[in-house]
């Protein structure tokens, strides 16, 4: 039996590395963005495309202490329906935002979130992080923009913006200042069931 010759190794070596490298450096881009996507599901409804997200981070320092100092702070999530086309750029079919406002009210020494026109209020800011960390059955597209015979997917942003702080506080915030906390995924839709990520591996007991 013959053996693999040193040139063909190499190169099946370089190739696991390269692999391993790419891992490792998405790996070290989702860590850097400090947000896990737990869930994220799209299924259709009666009225259209319904979405469902969880997402798990923690809230740095430096924005903790802005909040007490009367800052607002934003997290905005983002969607966008597309169609695919082989003729010609993929076609946007829809699209929908929602923000969420997190506030320190000092008077009542409770953190307030707001979205949508409602208002609540937490006694703890880790209640009030939680209330925003996802949502369920948010309809991000109508019936009439989604046809049965076409291949959509969907892509999703969810992150703290800071691009609504007051302008003195933006310049120069960035991950090194603890102000980055972002995850974006793209999911393929399949419109006779739901779309979703695969959830976290559980450890065995």
């Amino acid at each position: 039996m013959s053996r693999p010759s040193c040139s063909a190794s190499l190169r099946s070596w370089l190739r696991r590395l390269t692999l391993v490298s790419v891992l490792l450096a998405l790996h070290g881009w989702t860590l850097a963005q400090g947000v896990t996507l737990q869930q994220l599901t799209a299924e259709r409804a009666e009225d259209g495309l319904a979405l469902s997200f969880s997402t798990r981070f923690d809230l740095p320092r430096q924005v903790e202490d802005a909040l007490l100092k009367g800052v607002a702070v934003y997290f905005v999530a983002e969607i966008q329906v597309l169609r695919n086309r082989w003729y010609w750029r993929d076609a946007r079919v829809a699209q929908a935002t929602r923000t969420w406002r997190l506030t320190w009210q000092p008077l009542t020494r409770q953190y307030r979130v707001s979205t949508g026109g409602l208002h609540q209020s937490y006694d703890t800011l880790g209640e009030a992080v939680a209330s925003l960390r996802g949502v369920s059955g948010w309809r991000v597209a109508e019936s009439k923009d989604i046809e049965d015979d076409g291949r959509y997917y969907l892509e999703f942003s969810y992150k703290l913006d800071t691009t609504q702080l007051p302008r003195p506080m933006q310049i120069g915030l960035g991950a090194s200042q603890g102000w980055t906390l972002a995850v974006d995924r793209s999911v393929t839709l399949n419109l006779e069931a739901p779309a979703s990520t695969p959830p976290p591996n559980k450890p065995q007991p």
